[in-house]
């Protein structure tokens, strides 16, 4: 897991203000970490790379990112020898992760603060990870069996009983 980064920001309006929630997803489309800020630059992107990077252990082998400058200017100090690609249509799934923000963020009628912003979403990340399961490549039974287990995941986790 997280071998392929596929890194983005996108803009959250919280009590008027603007931020930058920063994500990474890896190739299968689960959430390796967020990050909500008050500014997008090198310094924030450096921050996120590094607690990306505590967080999976080890870097990846591949990083893809917008054209944003700041991008560049961080895996050039933080991932030096991490191929780094900006495609046009090479980050569409992290574009694609966005979406469940904005429906929470529809669902809750905008976010309160940037506290309650950053755990929902760090929470949700971890949730949706564990109940999305790649429906394309399986059978029925097999999700049906996979899905079983998510719950019953879910269930020994919250002591839901």
């Amino acid at each position: 897991m997280g071998d392929i980064w596929h890194v983005d920001e996108v803009f959250v309006k919280i009590q008027g203000q603007q931020f930058y929630l920063w994500r990474a997803v890896d190739q299968d489309g689960d959430v390796l970490d967020i990050l909500l800020t008050k500014r997008r630059n090198k310094k924030v992107a450096k921050r996120f790379f590094r607690k990306g990077l505590n967080g999976q252990g080890k870097p990846p082998w591949q990083l893809i990112t917008d054209k944003l400058r700041s991008y560049a200017a961080a895996h050039r100090e933080v991932f030096p020898s991490v191929d780094h690609r900006t495609g046009q249509y090479e980050n569409n799934r992290a574009e694609v992760s966005h979406q469940h923000t904005r429906e929470k963020e529809r669902q809750v009628r905008r976010f309160k603060s940037v506290a309650q912003a950053q755990r929902l979403l760090a929470v949700h990340g971890q949730v949706q990870n564990l109940f999305r399961v790649g429906r394309n490549h399986l059978k029925a039974v097999h999700q049906r069996l996979l899905r079983d287990r998510a719950f019953a995941d879910w269930t020994e986790v919250t002591c839901a009983r």
